[in-house]
């Protein structure tokens, strides 16, 4: 194989695919990039709603506790390349980094682009052939090792390559209109592993309450929610949740989506339960809201005193669910009604019926089997030769910056073509 063009093909330039692509070349590897899209990391150019939050600056050894699944899969990736060595990563090929709240780390020009731009630069300057619009349909195998790829190329020939190594980094299913649609799993399954079923992670959830609509477009900060599956509390969690037209979001209901997304699959019952008021115990809350009381005129309005309370968009729903007019006058609303209050405010429950699709996920939960790689290479334990990286591997982490570490961290460690 001495004289093959190339020494490994990468199938897939998204985060995890630049990185393996360029650290194999860096590690002086003849390679090929080939990407099906139009050009490299279009989901990266997305990613944080066009921000980029590239990775998490906390302590390294907490990163596998931000891990949904295999966390201990990821530990040699994670100990090969961690989040400091993410951003040093950057901030050697130019990219001026910042650490935001949550220890979420973006780019200092807010510009997803930079960070794909670095990739790519980081590529071409290692001598990465990158060829796009160009679209993999088969991996090479025999006698039990890759050989190389067939691809239909930007002019629409087929073309074989050979290559005694090929990493897949074709990502998940998530945001399939980035070119991920799921093409890795097609490979990894012809080529004998088994694939975990793929669901949306990281991804909003749809809520029957009957006023949702009135909550387009609300953001609430600081409040506690606690997931419960079959009415059993199963996690907790604490900071900001919104509602748009595709449901429940925020940083909230989004690290909750993995279990409900499960939970939903399987038939179970799922709410989210807020407490709008976490700083205040109820005797606290209800004292407070008879002082409110205390200094209103009679003739004015119920939905005057939740209006001091909440946002004015959950005015109308907590009125409703109260069974209480936002018009009635103050002075008719009965002890009853205010405890009712008091019990609502510290539990506003939102029925979960169904979660948004891949469209709206962040990551893909599910993908090729982790009991089959080899955990401190990446390469299959099945084919020799074959390595995956980043998403289309069954690992999946919370929101926060995590999921595109996973991918450097695998990534670097798959273009290290440890034998």
């Amino acid at each position: 194989m001495e004289n093959l063009e190339y020494d490994v093909v990468v199938i897939g330039a998204g985060a995890a695919g630049l990185m393996a692509a360029g650290t194999a070349a860096r590690n002086g590897s003849r390679v090929l990039l080939l990407e099906k899209m139009e050009k490299p990391a279009r989901k990266v150019r997305i990613t944080g709603k066009g921000r980029c939050n590239l990775t998490n600056a906390r302590p390294p050894e907490e990163l596998v506790q931000q891990v949904r699944t295999n966390a201990d899969f990821l530990a040699p990736a994670f100990a090969e390349f961690n989040n400091r060595s993410t951003m040093r990563f950057f901030e050697r090929n130019g990219v001026k980094l910042e650490t935001e709240r949550g220890d979420r780390v973006f780019p200092k020009s807010g510009k997803a682009g930079d960070i794909a731009n670095a990739l790519e630069y980081y590529c071409r300057d290692n001598g990465v052939d990158i060829e796009c619009n160009s679209r993999v349909t088969e991996i090479l195998t025999a006698a039990g090792r890759v050989y190389g790829v067939l691809y239909f190329n930007k002019r629409g020939y087929e073309r074989k390559v050979e290559a005694p190594n090929v990493i897949i980094a074709t990502g998940g299913v998530s945001y399939p209109a980035t070119g991920s649609t799921g093409d890795g799993y097609l490979f990894a399954d012809a080529l004998g592993h088994t694939i975990e079923p793929v669901r949306p992670s990281l991804t909003p959830l749809v809520t029957s309450h009957s006023q949702r609509s009135y909550m387009n477009g609300l953001l609430l900060r600081n409040v506690r929610a606690v997931l419960y599956v079959d009415n059993v509390p199963v996690r907790e969690e604490f900071g900001e949740i919104g509602f748009s037209e595709r449901g429940v979001e925020g940083a909230v209901a989004l690290r909750m989506s993995r279990d409900a997304v499960d939970a939903l699959i399987d038939g179970k019952s799922v709410k989210i339960v807020l407490d709008l008021k976490p700083a205040l115990t109820d005797e606290v809350l209800r004292e407070r809201i008879k002082r409110e009381v205390a200094e209103m005129q009679p003739e004015e309005f119920f939905g005057e005193l939740l209006r001091k309370l909440v946002p004015k968009q959950l005015v109308v729903p907590l009125a409703k669910e109260l069974d209480v007019h936002s018009k009635l006058y103050i002075s008719k609303v009965s002890e009853a009604e205010f405890e009712r209050l008091v019990k609502v405010l510290k539990g506003f429950v939102l029925p979960i019926t169904d979660y948004a699709p891949f469209e709206y996920a962040v990551v893909t939960a599910g993908g090729v089997h982790c009991d089959e790689v080899n955990p401190r290479t990446m390469e299959s334990l099945k084919v020799k030769g074959l390595y995956f990286a980043g998403e289309v591997l069954d690992v999946d982490a919370n929101t926060g910056g995590y999921n595109l570490q996973i991918a450097f961290s695998t990534g670097h460690l798959a273009g290290m073509l440890k034998k």
